[in-house]
Parts: C-alpha cells; sequence; structure tokens
C-alpha cells in the first residue's frame, strides 16, 4: 500500500514539474538613432531619453529578475551629439543599462567599418547578424547569435538585418558585403541551436522592419513570423508602433516605434519550451499633454502653454544622466551658435512624396556651392524638421546627420534623362524621391515629362554637370543610373556645412523671401 501511495505521488510530482511555467520579461528597444538625451517631439518637450529609461529598466529588473533588454538596431545617426562622437555615449549608456543584445542595423554602416568595430569594442553586449557575409565567405561576418540563461531557461537570440542594406546603405561602407535571405539563414541558425543548445525560448533579434504590404522588395518581421512558427520577433527599422504584440502564424511580434520615446516590454510564461501566455506593452517614456492659455501684454493677447505629464513621470537615472550631460559638453561646443533665422516651420515630412522646402533648401546649397547645372537630394536622407526661430548648426546635422559628402560629375542629357526615368518609376511615399535644383519635370503617371534645366528644354546630346550626396552618387537608394557619369569627383565637403553656410547666405527665412517651387509635377 505505501509502495503504490510513493509511486502515486512520485506521478503527481512528476506532472507538476512537468506543468511548470517560468515567468520571462522582454524589454526592447529599436531606431534609437542617437537619441540618448530627452528632445522634443511636437508638442511634447523633453520626451525619452536614456536616463529615463535606465530608471525604468532597473525599476522591471527589480520586479522580475528574470528579465531580458535587447535592443534591435540603428543605434547610430540622428542627434549631432552622438553623431559627432560615433554613438559612444548611447553605447555607453546601455551597458550601464546592462544590455543583452543588439541587432546589426543598416544605420550601422552609416560609418566606416572601423568606427563600427570600435563601437563593437565599447560594448559589454554582441553586435548580432546571421545574414550577413562578406562576397565568397561561407561564414556569417558578424556574430549570428548569443545564448544566456535567464532564471531556469536556457534562451537564444539570433540576430539578423534587412537585405534592403545594399540598397539604402552607403556603398562605401556596405560594398564588400552580402546581405542574404533573412527567412533562410534563421531557420538555419534556429534548427542549429535547437540540435546543439536545445533552448527554451528562440528571440530572433530583428532589423528587418514591420511591412504588411506584400509587394514589399525584402522580407520583413511578418514574412518571417509565416515562415518560422514559435519564436518571439523584436523587430526594428521600420519606426513602427506596435502598441500590443502581433502574432502571426505562433511567432509573436514586437516593435517599439524609434527614437526611445517608448520602452517596449513583453511578458512571456513559457511551459516545456512553449509560450502558453503573453501579454505585452509600449511604455511611454515622460509623454506629455499641452494646454493653450492666453496672457495679456501691452493690450495683445499673447497665446502661451504649459505641458502636464502622461501618466507617472520617469524621474532621470543619476549615473546615466551624469555621464550623457558630460558627452552632451564635449559634443555642443559650438553647435548652439546661431547661424540664421526661420520665421516658419520647415517640415521634413513631405520630403518623402513631394516638393518640400527644406528639400529646395539642401538642392540650392549644393548647386550654389558647386556651381553645377543640376543638383539632386534623395528625401530619405532629410531626417528632420527645423522649428521656427534660430537655425544653429546643430539644426542642421540633425537634419543631415549622415555626414554625406557631395559629388560633381558630368552626364549627357541621356543619362539624366536615365535617373529621372528610374525616380519616376518608384513608389509614392520612399527615401529614394527626388529632390532638385536647376532641373524641373513632371511625372506623369511614370512618365517623364517637360524636363527643363534652367529653365532650357533638356537636350539628350547635351552634357550637364550635376551635384549629389556621396549616397546618392555611389547608387544609393537604387540611383545606379547616377554611378556612369564622367569625371566624377568627391569634392570632399560635408553636405551639412555647405547648407550651413548657405543659410547664413541666406540669413532669414521668412516664407516671402523663400518660398516653396514647383520642381517636380506628379501626374496621378
Amino acid at each position: 500500500m505505501k509502495k503504490r501511495f510513493l509511486v502515486a505521488l512520485l506521478a503527481m510530482l512528476v506532472v507538476t514539474v512537468g506543468a511548470f511555467s517560468e515567468k520571462i520579461t522582454i524589454l526592447h528597444l529599436n531606431d534609437t538613432h542617437g537619441h540618448a538625451w530627452p528632445y522634443f517631439s511636437y508638442p511634447m518637450p523633453n520626451i525619452g531619453g536614456f536616463a529615463a529609461i535606465a530608471t525604468k529598466v532597473k525599476e522591471i529588473k527589480k520586479e522580475n529578475p528574470n528579465t531580458l533588454f535587447l535592443h534591435a538596431g540603428d543605434i547610430n545617426t540622428g542627434m549631432p551629439e552622438s553623431d559627432l562622437l560615433n554613438a559612444k555615449p548611447d553605447i555607453e549608456a546601455l551597458n550601464m543599462m546592462g544590455l543583452n543584445a543588439v541587432a546589426i542595423g543598416n544605420h550601422e554602416f552609416d560609418h566606416t567599418r572601423d568606427v563600427l568595430k570600435k563601437q563593437m569594442k565599447w560594448a559589454d553586449f554582441p553586435f548580432l547578424s546571421c545574414n550577413i557575409f562578406k562576397k565568397g565567405d561561407i561564414l556569417p561576418y558578424f556574430q549570428p547569435y548569443t545564448t544566456m540563461k535567464v532564471g531556469n531557461l536556457k534562451v537564444a537570440v539570433i540576430g539578423v538585418t534587412t537585405q534592403s542594406t545594399e540598397e539604402i546603405g552607403n556603398p562605401k561602407h556596405v560594398g564588400d558585403l552580402d546581405f542574404r535571405d533573412p527567412i533562410q539563414y534563421v531557420k538555419r541558425y534556429k534548427a542549429l541551436l535547437e540540435r546543439t543548445y536545445n533552448p527554451d525560448l528562440i528571440i530572433v533579434l530583428s532589423h528587418l522592419g514591420y511591412f504588411t504590404d506584400k509587394r514589399e522588395k525584402y522580407a520583413g518581421s511578418r514574412q518571417l513570423a509565416q515562415a518560422v512558427s514559435g519564436i518571439v520577433i523584436v523587430d526594428g527599422h521600420t519606426h513602427t508602433e506596435l502598441d500590443k504584440p502581433v502574432e502571426v502564424n505562433g511567432s509573436i511580434i514586437v516593435q517599439a516605434s524609434s527614437w526611445g520615446k517608448f520602452l517596449g516590454r513583453l511578458d512571456l510564461d513559457i511551459e516545456n519550451k512553449k509560450i502558453v501566455s503573453y501579454n505585452g506593452k509600449l511604455i511611454k517614456i515622460n509623454f506629455k499633454k499641452r494646454e493653450k492659455y492666453y496672457v495679456e501684454k501691452d493690450g495683445k493677447k499673447i497665446k502661451k502653454y504649459k505641458y502636464y505629464p502622461i501618466g507617472d513621470v520617469i524621474p532621470e537615472d543619476k549615473a546615466v544622466k551624469d555621464m550623457l550631460d558630460k558627452y552632451k559638453a564635449e559634443a555642443g561646443k559650438g553647435l548652439n551658435k546661431p547661424i540664421g533665422e526661420t520665421k516658419i516651420l520647415l517640415s521634413h515630412g513631405t520630403a518623402e512624396t513631394k516638393d518640400n522646402l527644406l528639400a529646395e533648401i539642401i538642392t540650392d546649397s549644393i548647386k550654389d556651392f558647386t556651381k553645377a547645372d543640376i543638383a539632386l537630394q534623395n528625401g530619405g536622407g532629410i531626417r528632420a524638421d527645423i522649428n521656427p526661430g534660430k537655425i544653429s548648426y546643430r539644426d542642421v546635422l540633425t537634419v543631415l546627420p549622415f555626414g554625406n559628402t557631395v559629388f560633381k560629375m558630368n552626364m549627357t542629357g541621356k543619362e539624366v534623362m536615365a535617373v529621372l526615368n528610374y525616380a519616376a518609376g518608384l513608389p509614392e511615399t520612399i527615401g529614394a524621391h527626388l529632390h532638385t535644383a536647376g532641373l524641373t519635370w513632371t511625372n506623369n503617371k511614370g512618365k517623364v515629362e517637360n524636363v527643363k534645366v534652367n529653365g532650357e528644354a533638356l537636350e539628350l546630346n547635351k552634357m550637364y554637370s550635376v551635384a549629389a550626396n556621396d549616397y546618392m552618387a555611389n547608387g544609393g537608394d537604387g540611383y545606379k543610373t547616377l554611378t556612369v557619369g564622367q569625371n566624377r569627383m568627391d569634392t570632399g565637403y560635408v553636405l551639412a556645412d555647405l547648407v550651413a553656410d548657405y543659410i547664413k547666405k541666406i540669413k532669414l527665412i521668412d516664407g516671402d523671401n523663400y518660398k516653396l517651387e514647383v520642381r517636380n509635377t506628379i501626374i496621378k
């Protein structure tokens, strides 16, 4: 009888142990783009910032020690203080927060490979990608995955990078690399890890992007989930605000917008290597609401605003803040000095779809400096607005953060037409949208018409001087048609510097002395 009881008890224990679930929390960021410090996001001042995020990370790790902290790529490019210091402040802050891994994003190639290698040395966490190869090699160029114990769970994290980097990355920095099929290589490393490590949970740290359009040229996180079930995909690249997790084919996708305005949180219950329940959200980092009020001055009503926190105010972690303040002071010397003034908002919001005043100022700057017949700029290279008020060099660097130089070359009218034909065939709303100075044209449902250079009809056999940023000149954003120019020369001058000098020359932009011109007529 006693023996029978013991056997029954053991059986119950086995069932109990087998049914035990382990809780794990994944905190995640993506596409922070140099925004280590709080920043203005219309209409909210001082949101985000790594010091406030550090406070939240620390709080959640205390609540659940079984917490992973991941970044889905694009640490680089977007704030002058970070850009001038090659993202060292960002990486040090992420070290202090205990980041476990980062995916290699396309903007990790905005700098030279030597800079990327320095960044990897500064980091206490691995930079991961399983699908980037040196051309001709059989092994990945970067570390493909990492493994770790989180509580009682064995966790594997695989990194993957968008294939579009071959097209949108700086050709000087990615020309020797192959960006291979992400789905194929995630499957390959998932199988390897299941065979050799036997993880309880596989996370794909994905810089692929969240696309719902089936016509998208490159595989995104949804396509990966359709092909690989039972994984967690911590995604980046498209700056998508997924306010709750999306489940596709038994895989879970999360993405936390961009610039550190949110900290993503995903809570999982794992049982027998399966996710039995999950819950996720985006934590707002010091969002605010704005309230308008008026004050009387000299008999006039003047509009003012008050700001109130949305939710709890997240205090800044002192150690992280002190470190970031030190770097900000180091990088900030000279950046705040006014170089001009604008009475109107110079928005970058329409730069990927149509004519845009900020884009025209940039192309006019290129044309003014190079004295070229035609100047070109891609809309996706224009990254921020300039708010009304004094314009500083910092503002210009925020708009043009990539450190691009300006190329000059000679092209026949026929070759210029090839550039326009490519631009006319692009989808609406894309970073490759073409802006010009010295050239006007009509895109009539994908057909190029009425092309004029400085007011005169384009002649196919005539030679024209053309200037563009080095990214476009080397075939970036698909502009292979620009690589055929003759007498190609990198001027070595940084585009942001030319724009800053041009603004100094203009002095004031008030909407009267500098107006939007119709340079590209679009007929749909």
